[in-house]
């Protein structure tokens, strides 16, 4: 059993995420936009977080490098979860500290694979 975070402006993703995650037997917090994430993130302290790019306040691409140059969240794995779906963005997203990408619509397969590989056995950092 994972702590997982989602950070996604929109309800309707926030809950499909969440739903298919509690049902894979996680934990999941939800924030509702980039800045509430970090600031989730650092309260929370959650084995994986799953981000969105487009958000009103904070986009993802922030608040992921955010997360990174602050010592208290940097180890704690970023799965990009999001409907860009060009090269460039994925490029982007790994450069601001993402571990991974998840193109939406997405599968149960496509996130639970990184929620195993990142946060379960031994995959995410100390």
């Amino acid at each position: 059993m994972a702590k997982l975070l989602i950070v996604d402006d929109s309800a309707t993703e926030r809950d499909f995420l969440r739903d298919m995650l509690v049902k894979a037997g996680h934990v999941v917090v939800a924030a509702a936009s980039g800045r509430e994430g970090v600031e989730a993130a650092k309260r929370e302290r959650p084995d994986l977080i799953f981000m969105d790019i487009v958000m009103d306040d904070v986009d993802g691409y922030h608040a992921t490098r955010t997360l990174k140059e602050d010592p208290e969240t940097s180890a704690i794995p970023v799965v990009v979860v999001s409907s860009k779906n060009q090269k460039a963005d994925k490029m982007w997203a790994q450069l601001q500290g993402a571990k991974a990408y998840v193109v939406k619509p997405c599968t149960p397969e496509a996130v639970l694979k990184h929620v195993d590989e990142l946060a379960g056995g031994g995959g995410a950092a100390a």
